[in-house]
């Protein structure tokens, strides 16, 4: 009798462990996700990245923003700007500052205009403009005082051209050539600076340092002036009559070169003057100069 007990309780045992492990796995089974028909593939909803263009900043530029927060934009955000010359011109008619434009162009070429500087060694990383750089021009690098190491802007005036006299160019094949003056408004530039002061040129994209002109001017009581020649013909025929100075930049990086003004160099007003109008034949007009003094 015991045996028989004994196995009724062993099978009963057996059948309740079957139960709980049928019951155990219909549960496990009504919990997982069920399967969908066809291939598995692979989670692709992902979010794409928008790139700022010309379009999206010049909408920003009409809605009023300031140009600080377009340039804060331009550094900050992926984009890609299209600065043709065509381009240039036409941001530039739509309203566009120069900063702006600026920015812009800097973004294509990789180069940052807030870079990281060691005070210990006096270098900056690579790609990217010095501290004070923000915009193609000409700028000296400051020796004392807070701004030590850091560039700023050199004067920027306006100067007329005029044509005045003629003469006859070899290098024309005889053909006659008008003497071009320039002239700037007031005897003085307001920006003094010591010999020796490192210059700096952040020049246009496809234009070189080469395209400048370093220029004496002459003072008088109510303006200063220089005279170049028309046609492109400027550095062929400095000397004696005309004011351009030897001027040999070096090239420190993208579109950067340097320039230090020598130790020697005669007391006086001077300028450098930029590719512009000074170098179209038969057109006298108006452009800008960089200028500075030299203090007696």
């Amino acid at each position: 009798m015991h045996h028989w007990r004994m196995t009724l309780r062993r099978a009963a045992a057996s059948v309740f462990i079957s139960l709980a492990l049928l019951v155990l796995a219909t549960t496990v089974h009504a919990q997982a996700p069920a399967l969908q028909d066809g291939p598995l593939t692979a989670n692709t909803d992902t979010t794409r990245v928008h790139l700022v263009t010309n379009d999206d900043i010049l909408r920003m530029a009409k809605a009023g923003l300031s140009d600080d927060v377009l340039i804060e934009t331009i550094q900050t955000k992926p984009g890609h700007y299209d600065t043709t010359p065509d381009d240039l011109i036409a941001l530039k008619t739509a309203g566009l500052s120069d900063r702006v434009i600026s920015a812009m162009e800097v973004h294509g070429t990789g180069l940052s205009q807030h870079p990281p500087h060691s005070a210990a060694t006096g270098t900056f990383a690579p790609n990217t403009l010095p501290p004070g750089v923000d915009e193609i021009g000409v700028y000296y690098k400051v020796i004392k005082g807070n701004h030590a190491g850091e560039y700023m802007p050199l004067q920027t005036e306006r100067v007329v051209f005029r044509s005045s006299g003629t003469l006859k160019s070899v290098l024309s094949q005889g053909i006659l050539d008008k003497d071009t003056n320039g002239y700037i408004e007031g005897p003085k530039s307001p920006l003094v600076l010591a010999t020796g002061t490192e210059l700096l040129l952040y020049t246009p994209s496809g234009t070189d340092a080469d395209e400048y002109f370093f220029l004496r001017l002459r003072g008088n009581k109510s303006h200063r002036e220089f005279r170049t020649l028309t046609g492109g013909l400027l550095h062929e025929t400095a000397g004696p009559g005309h004011d351009e100075l030897l001027f040999t930049p070096k090239k420190i990086g993208t579109r950067l070169y340097t320039y230090t003004v020598p130790i020697d160099i005669e007391k006086g007003e001077y300028g450098v003057l930029p590719p512009g109008s000074a170098n179209t034949q038969g057109i006298a007009g108006n452009s800008k100069i960089f200028t500075f003094a030299i203090p007696e």
